[in-house]
């Protein structure tokens, strides 16, 4: 009899124990973490994955309530950065909505072979502009990187039209 107590218990231990980790897990509170978040996911399951399939996962199937466009990018001038140019990717993609007056831009990077990851993320943090769009600014800022692929974005915190303090989050 003993024996069977313990048994229930250490399976009633067992299953609460799971369910108090399973209640760590929390969904990303903003919507660059967001994507961040669903980048790292792919990014670990394919590492090979084209970066347009990956922006187009990103603008259109993460939940996002808007509709986004995806287009390659060259090294040099882009949105986001002033004047300042990013070098060092091989390719390259920019996600964005098709709403220019959201404070939105993303992009994903394939790094060149002999482009150092770590340097090349401080360089984006660096020269990140979130008030690049003339009506509005980006709430936020994330860069991550898994193997040679970088993920960039600025944007809102979220999508909601009213931020909680009262203001538009889109205008």
């Amino acid at each position: 009899m003993t024996k069977r107590l313990t048994a229930i218990f250490l399976a009633v231990l067992a299953v609460l124990t799971l369910a108090a980790c399973g209640q760590g897990e929390t969904a990303p509170g903003t919507m660059g973490t967001m994507l961040a978040q669903v980048f790292e996911e792919r990014g670990k399951a394919d590492p090979s994955l084209d970066l347009t399939d990956l922006g187009n996962t990103l603008m259109n199937d993460s939940g996002l309530p808007i509709d986004g466009e995806v287009t390659p990018v060259e090294p040099g001038l882009l949105m986001g950065f002033g004047n300042d140019e990013i070098t060092g990717f091989a390719e390259g993609v920019m996600f964005a909505p098709v709403i220019g007056t959201i404070p939105f831009v993303g992009y994903l990077f394939r790094l060149d072979a002999g482009t150092d990851g770590d340097a090349f993320v401080q360089t984006l943090k660096d020269q990140a502009n979130p008030r690049w769009n003339i009506c509005t600014e980006a709430d936020e800022t994330v860069v991550r990187r898994e193997g040679d692929v970088v993920f960039f974005v600025m944007c809102p915190q979220s999508m909601d039209e009213d931020g909680g303090d009262g203001t538009s989050d889109l205008s």
